[in-house]
């Protein structure tokens, strides 16, 4: 039985310039409570924009916005947002404390929880993102691996049931990325959380339960990595990158070496590589 802790009905929103851009149109779909979404979609789509419409940073022209099952309004937005935690792109525009343990603490401190649970709190953090030698340097000063790890200790202090990834890796070189998505994993996996990841990150998306696709405020392509990424030249029309192992599968078969799967990881496709020559 699924427990939707997401869900979007008909959710409308425009920006106003020299013309109405409907950056959302009617847009409707629910996430489970525990699941890993990612949202992929050029630039433009709408992926960010549902972000601040969920965590109700902006409000949508028209639709409805459920959290926990709660409907968002502006009399329970504060309720809502307590429930949700975003690690944004930059995380330099996330910090304001001047140390790092300082900064975990502020969210604590804008709610109020008495000083000595505080204190707890922050260093099981940063114990948990394994940040803690790192509690009293300056924020500017470490790498950006570091920064977002201090991003999401701050969300792990604060003990939200869902965390959005807004672009969240896509700053970080890769051993840095592959840092904050093994921090994500384990929380998700140790806390049940419900993680909205918003990606350029062909890997990150690969680690999710399920894929949407967005283009131009409309959600186009929704299921499971498998049954997106096997769509292949389809979602190179589109804009979107596919995985090294399918532009792989593609050009094998241009070459008359076509491969019977439908999605297959690099992994995979060294071993059907083998042992399709070991069969001949």
């Amino acid at each position: 039985m699924t427990n939707p802790i997401i869900e979007l009905k008909e959710i409308v929103f425009e920006y106003y310039g020299e013309e109405n851009t409907r950056a959302l149109d009617n847009l409707t779909y629910s996430i489970n409570e525990g699941e890993w979404v990612a949202i992929i979609g050029h630039n433009g789509s709408g992926k960010s924009t549902q972000a601040k419409v969920i965590n109700g940073l902006i409000a949508a022209k028209s639709g409805d916005v459920f959290i926990d099952g709660d409907k968002l309004t502006e009399e329970n937005v504060w309720d809502i947002r307590s429930k949700v935690g975003m690690v944004f792109q930059n995380p330099d525009n996330q910090f304001v404390g001047a140390t790092v343990e300082d900064d975990v603490a502020f969210g604590l401190e804008n709610h109020g929880v008495p000083r000595e649970e505080m204190v707890t709190r922050v260093n099981e953090a940063l114990e948990y993102v394994r940040m803690s030698e790192f509690a009293t340097r300056e924020p500017a000063r470490l790498s950006g691996g570091q920064k977002q790890r201090v991003a999401i200790a701050g969300i792990v202090a604060l003990a939200p049931k869902i965390v959005i990834l807004d672009e969240a890796t896509s700053m970080l070189d890769p051993e840095g990325r592959q840092e904050v998505l093994a921090v994500i994993k384990k929380i998700k996996a140790e806390k049940n959380l419900t993680v909205l990841s918003i990606t350029h990150d062909i890997d990150e998306a690969a680690s999710a339960d399920r894929i949407l696709v967005m283009r131009q405020g409309k959600l186009i392509a929704q299921g499971t990595p498998e049954e997106i990424f096997a769509r292949g030249e389809e979602l190179v029309e589109l804009g979107l990158d596919i995985p090294f192992s399918e532009k792989l599968k593609l050009e094998l078969e241009k070459a008359g070496m076509p491969i019977h799967e439908p999605y297959i990881s690099e992994e995979g496709l060294i071993d059907y590589l083998c042992k399709s020559h070991l069969t001949r």
